[in-house]
């Protein structure tokens, strides 16, 4: 062992016997500065008597019987003439007699000041870059404690807030957080003593003016119990930006609605105005042809004027379509029989050119929607369909039965939820994007002058909205189009709807007829309604609103049908009349009459049995036909 240690050219030495006598190479004598040769031969302890402490211990565990490896050994030697700092790793074998005892140790030295002192250099720059980069930045950084005060904090929080380090590190940070954010503040506080980190916390900071500061925070549970790190980012001109930038898109929202608003009155008053002439022109000539006795010519614009009416009423029909506020009468509708007893009245629209499939879903669902409004927006769409196909195509119905999750929902502006489709594809031209974009516009139509209104697309999507649902396009130029309209699926199991295909189509008159009560506040409505309905032999009792209503009625012992309009002055709506007449008289049977019904005083259509609606204008064949059925055959 000995002959080793003298010929290595590693630094060695030796611990020997009870007294560790030092003995080392001439490696190990740079090591020993001026403690060579004074040193040499000498016990461990006074070579080592500066480091002792901490060298005892592990010799101690060598001499019995442990391998130690020793790392970043420190010790002031006087080398060279100087005093320096020199730092080793050291490792001590223990040298065991066969008896098993140790008589000594083995040493092998490395020295690593250079290394160290390499690190530590860097190290020091890092640490100076880090206050620098901490000393400069905007962003404000601090050492907290959960008892509410700073105690470390970077040169940002005195420039940003005006106040001076002392104050912000003397008075609890709780005064300089705006009140309405405290509460905030001690839900992150508490969050982070359980030990979990808060990122992207909004707390707005007071300056020495009181003035309001918006600050994006993070903070994370700190190294020392008791504390917390936090960083916050001034985020006021993001703030300013982010309010800009919505002001400007309320702007165009804004722009872009009047722009709407405007096609929307200029197409109504295109289209009224065309009414109005009709009508008026035709009231004139009848005028003229009555003053000239020419009576027998009366009856072409009669029919005239009539037929514009319609159209008139068919106009406001789609303008509350496209509103959502037409009203509705749904039911539990099986949309499979829907389009199978359409399917005649689509052949005939499209012609013999156009080819119509249907493609019915096995078991589809139930859907609580409003049949006849559902059947005019599948007939517009296979209008629309055949419109596309100037040379022929083919037009597929298709329904089908659809989960939609989160994602699906979404991309369709629903909630997620069980809905049944359906749809209608043409191999038709397709639409450009810029089209399918505006396609849903009131009074927007590609077709030529006369060909189109412009409403069918957007009373369809009114529709669909005011039913829970949406519509949808799917096209690309050349390839066709698909529209689908998507209505939520119906709990429980659809019923009939039966279609009265034996309406009659006269009025018959009633002899004897029962009591009829009739609300409306519009004196021509009303009188021409009661007078149809005396024509026909019912007893009329008229009444402009619900309060003149509920007192003719108190003196009423018979009253077999309540008609009445939604929409009522005086505080009480037809609703509400028609609730209270029926607490008294539960089996009367109850008839709304409204041409704009807000969907809320109906119950969104869910009304309860033995209410009944219709929309105006009526023809008034229809109007009788609907109070026979309500009152019975026999009435």
């Amino acid at each position: 062992m000995l002959q080793l240690l003298l010929a290595s050219k590693q630094p060695m030495f030796l611990a020997w016997g009870a007294e560790r006598t030092w003995l080392y190479n001439d490696a190990f004598v740079p090591i020993m500065g001026r403690k060579h040769p004074a040193l040499l031969g000498r016990p461990m302890q006074a070579v080592w008597d500066e480091a002792w402490t901490s060298l005892e211990p592990l010799v101690q565990r060598a001499f019995q019987g442990e391998a130690i490896h020793q790392t970043g050994f420190f010790v002031r030697l006087d080398r060279r003439g100087a005093v320096e700092d020199a730092y080793f790793n050291f490792s001590y074998t223990p040298m065991v007699a066969s008896d098993g005892s140790v008589e000594g140790l083995f040493g092998i030295c490395t020295e690593t000041t250079g290394s160290v002192l390499a690190n530590q250099e860097g190290l020091a720059t890092a640490l100076k870059e880090r206050d620098r980069i901490f000393e400069m930045s905007p962003d404000l950084f601090a050492v907290a404690t959960f008892e509410g005060m700073l105690r470390s904090i970077n040169p940002a929080w005195s420039r940003r807030l005006g106040r001076p380090d002392s104050f912000l590190t003397s008075h609890p940070f709780s005064e300089i957080i705006h009140p309405d954010d405290l509460a905030e503040t001690g839900a992150v506080v508490a969050e982070l003593q359980a030990g979990r980190p808060v990122h992207q916390f909004h707390v707005r900071l007071l300056t020495d003016q009181n003035l309001p500061i918006s600050f994006a925070w993070s903070a994370v549970p700190g190294v020392e119990p008791g504390t917390f790190y936090t960083v916050g980012r001034d985020i006021t001109e993001e703030t300013a930006a982010a309010e800009s930038l919505r002001a400007a898109q309320e702007a165009l929202r804004q722009s872009q609605k009047m722009e709407a608003v405007g096609q929307l009155t200029g197409g109504i008053a295109h289209d009224f105005n065309n009414i109005i002439a009709g009508v008026s022109g035709s009231l004139q000539i009848m005028t003229t042809r009555l003053a000239q006795g020419r009576i027998g010519e009366v009856e072409r614009y009669l029919s005239a004027a009539s037929s514009a009416t319609r159209r008139a009423a068919a106009l406001t029909q789609r303008l509350l379509a496209f509103s959502r506020r037409q009203t509705l009468d749904p039911k539990p509708t099986d949309l499979n029989r829907l389009v199978e007893g359409l399917l005649d009245l689509i052949h005939r629209s499209v012609g013999p050119e156009i080819a119509v499939e249907m493609v019915g879903k096995a078991g589809i669902w139930p859907t609580f929607v409003d049949a006849s409004q559902l059947e005019n927006s599948l007939l517009n769409l296979c209008i629309n369909a055949r419109d596309a196909m100037p040379d022929g195509g083919k037009i597929t119905v298709e329904t089908a039965n659809r989960w939609m999750d989160e994602r699906a929902a979404q991309e369709r502006g629903l909630v997620p939820g069980q809905y049944v489709s359906l749809c209608v594809s043409d191999t038709g031209m397709g639409m450009p994007a810029d089209v399918i974009e505006r396609a849903f516009e009131p009074f927007f139509t590609t077709k030529p002058v006369g060909q189109g209104t412009g409403l069918g697309l957007s009373m369809v999507h009114g529709f669909a909205g005011q039913s829970g649902g949406t519509v949808r396009i799917y096209s690309e130029v050349g390839e066709g189009t698909m529209v689908c309209i998507y209505i939520p699926r119906l709990v429980g199991d659809a019923v009939d709807e039966a279609v009265d295909g034996q309406q009659k189509t006269d009025s018959q008159q009633v002899n004897g007829g029962p009591t009829i009560m009739l609300v409306d506040d519009e004196p021509l409505v009303r009188m021409v309604a009661a007078e149809h309905l005396a024509d026909l032999g019912y007893r009329v009792i008229e009444a402009a609103d619900a309060s003149e209503a509920l007192r003719m009625l108190d003196a009423q012992t018979s009253i077999s049908l309540l008609i009445t309009d939604v929409g009522l002055p005086g505080g009480m709506n037809g609703r509400q009349l028609a609730d209270i007449v029926r607490e008294k008289r539960p089996n009367l049977e109850v008839l709304f009459i409204t041409g704009y019904a807000e969907n809320a005083v109906l119950n969104h259509g869910h009304l309860a049995h033995g209410m009944h609606m219709m929309n105006k204008p009526f023809q008034l064949d229809a109007f009788a036909r609907k109070v026979r059925n309500l009152l019975g055959s026999s009435a």
